[in-house]
């Protein structure tokens, strides 16, 4: 954490002295919350948090303001489209799978963004620095061979559509909703709030009886995430009807 720290105050420290954009690498949601228990003291700099997408979990930090600057630099972010060379032959690849051959290649996590699988396929996102090593390198999954290319056609990306679903709950509080969805005891839900493991909208919740708002998705690792959706209505017996959108 205190490595974390230092890098993000070095980082705003020389955007702003010498009038350039600097950039992390990829930062988890854990990782980005401690840059926004820290964001008073960086807000001097000025920052934006981009991965990619505007839905990425996974997010880079770029210092600097463009006005303040006169220029605009963009994010050091790519797409990789990784397929299998022989698709009738390919095996079934999870998340998990890809992420390990990566990983494998001995690169750092922090090169790495958000992985969308889709059929025996996938979009990793990137630092743009490691892009062609990554391409060179990654030529087998588990048995699968595989292709890689830089994608500009963002179009082709699967969007993963939420399943969308009706739950009844006694109020909006985060860990009601959150044991509705994933059917799951109470003390399961408050274990998670102690080990730091709810987000709410990318910020860490540590308010387990918080009450969430139309339009907010919460994250729950380990589980997945879902969206709040809209305005909860009364029921006869006295319980909230909420649609959430469940990302499976």
């Amino acid at each position: 954490m205190f490595r974390l720290q230092n890098r993000l105050r070095e980082l705003a420290d020389k955007s702003f002295r010498q009038n350039l954009f600097t950039f992390t690498g990829f930062l988890g949601l854990s990782e980005q919350e401690i840059f926004w228990r820290m964001e008073n003291e960086l807000r001097y700099a000025g920052f934006t948090l981009f991965g990619g997408r505007n839905e990425a979990e996974r997010r880079l930090i770029r210092f600097g303001n463009a006005g303040d600057l006169g220029y605009e630099e963009a994010f050091p972010v790519v797409c990789i489209h990784i397929r299998p060379v022989f698709p009738k032959f390919a095996d079934s690849l999870s998340h998990r799978d890809f992420l390990g051959a990566l990983m494998n290649l001995g690169i750092e996590r922090s090169t790495l963004g958000d992985i969308l699988v889709g059929e025996g396929e996938a979009y990793l996102f990137c630092l743009d620095s490691i892009a062609q090593y990554i391409c060179g390198s990654l030529e087998q999954i588990k048995h699968t061979r595989v292709k890689c290319g830089i994608t500009a056609d963002f179009a082709e990306i699967p969007v993963k559509e939420p399943e969308k679903q009706r739950v009844q709950v006694n109020s909006l509080r985060v860990d009601a909703l959150i044991a509705k969805v994933y059917n799951k005891s109470r003390g399961d839900c408050l274990e998670l709030f102690r080990e730091g493991k709810v987000f709410v909208d990318g910020r860490l919740c540590e308010n387990n009886s918080r009450a969430l708002k139309g339009g907010e998705t919460v994250n729950a690792r380990g589980y997945g995430k879902f969206i709040c959706m809209g305005e909860a209505r009364a029921t006869k017996k006295g319980k909230l009807d909420v649609e959430v959108a469940v990302f499976r």
